[in-house]
């Protein structure tokens, strides 16, 4: 397993960590995902641990804080052995102050996943979306008090647009507090728009980017054709209200390119999606999810190999967009004599 720096932190991760979204199946969106109980939870990460994928994500709000319990339950007794990232400012119970990232909400979400989790630290606390409710000085001193007790290690963002991230960073700046280091951020072959201004925001921050539904919420995992149904057993019947939206047609001249590859290289559709994340700017770690053995051990191939420059050009070219404004005069070159190369 290959490990990177997380940002500029001096950290580093494995370039696949593991979301334990599937842990718990509690609610109408986490039971279409999984319902993975601790004896299969376990089993997982001996696999995960076995392939040096030893970074595990989830979040307060997965499946009602189960998703946080099995996880902490299946690596109790090889904490060290372990990395450990988890997420919460989303509504996390009924209370006023149940959501957001005031004090009050931050701390005591932290204490309530510590305590889930069966731990006396987080090694990556992400803020799992921006609240403008809350002054970004309040929210990055809380932070900060949080990584003095030596409860959190590192920071991360989730969902972030490039000011909401750039502000958060300059106040920490000015301040002398620590700053993110890691973004969660939705990034794809069908979901590109990561590479507009996060990407480049990124490189000149420091921030590695951990990346989230790397195969199009299931949508890039070979078993979509052009023309066929969605398969019986797709999560997308459940779950595609919930799913980043996606042109079909440029969907399907994705999967068609990831077929001439994968005739190419004897490698999976899912392998060579996630393998192409892997080559991408700034990508620290690509989380990978599975219900069960067989489909973590096909994701965990995706890495120790490298697609070659031409096989990256035949998917690049097949999920191009237009960049939105201001972006696409750049991109085209309609303001420079010389066209820029595309990310």
């Amino acid at each position: 397993m290959e490990y990177r720096f997380l940002g500029n932190s001096g950290f580093k991760v494995p370039v696949l960590g593991f979301g334990a979204g599937t842990f718990g199946g509690k609610g109408p969106l986490f039971s279409a995902w999984g319902d993975t109980g601790i004896a299969q939870a376990r089993r997982l990460v001996d696999l995960c641990l076995d392939a040096g994928a030893n970074l595990f994500d989830t979040a307060d709000v997965y499946s009602d804080g189960a998703s946080e319990e099995i996880l902490g339950a299946a690596i109790e007794g090889r904490r060290d052995a372990v990395i450990v990232s988890t997420k919460l400012t989303l509504r996390a119970g009924d209370g006023p102050n149940d959501i957001g990232a005031s004090r009050h909400h931050l701390i005591a979400g932290v204490e309530r996943a510590l305590h889930r989790l069966r731990t006396d630290y987080i090694d990556l606390l992400q803020l799992h979306h921006f609240d403008a409710r809350t002054p970004v000085e309040d929210v990055m001193s809380t932070l900060d008090d949080l990584v003095r007790a030596g409860k959190v290690r590192y920071l991360g963002a989730s969902n972030f647009s490039g000011w909401q991230l750039m502000k958060s960073q300059a106040v920490a700046a000015h301040r002398g507090t620590a700053r993110f280091v890691a973004h969660q951020a939705y990034y794809s072959l069908i979901g590109r728009d990561y590479e507009w201004e996060l990407m480049p925001l990124a490189l000149d921050q420091g921030i590695g980017a951990v990346v989230w539904s790397p195969l199009g919420w299931g949508r890039l995992t070979g078993k979509l054709r052009r023309g066929q149904p969605l398969p019986a057993g797709s999560r997308l019947h459940e779950t595609a209200g919930f799913a980043p939206p996606v042109d079909e047609e440029r969907l399907y001249r994705v999967v068609d390119a990831l077929d001439a590859v994968a005739a190419q290289t004897g490698k999976s559709v899912p392998q060579i999606a996630l393998n192409w994340l892997l080559q991408r700017p700034t990508v620290s770690t690509v989380l990978i999810g599975a219900r069960d053995e067989a489909q973590l051990r096909q994701n965990l191939e995706a890495a120790g190999w490298a697609l070659d420059p031409a096989q990256v050009a035949m998917l690049d070219e097949a999920s191009r967009v237009t960049p939105p404004y201001p972006y696409y005069p750049y991109w085209n070159g309609q303001f420079s004599e010389r066209t820029p190369p595309p990310v």
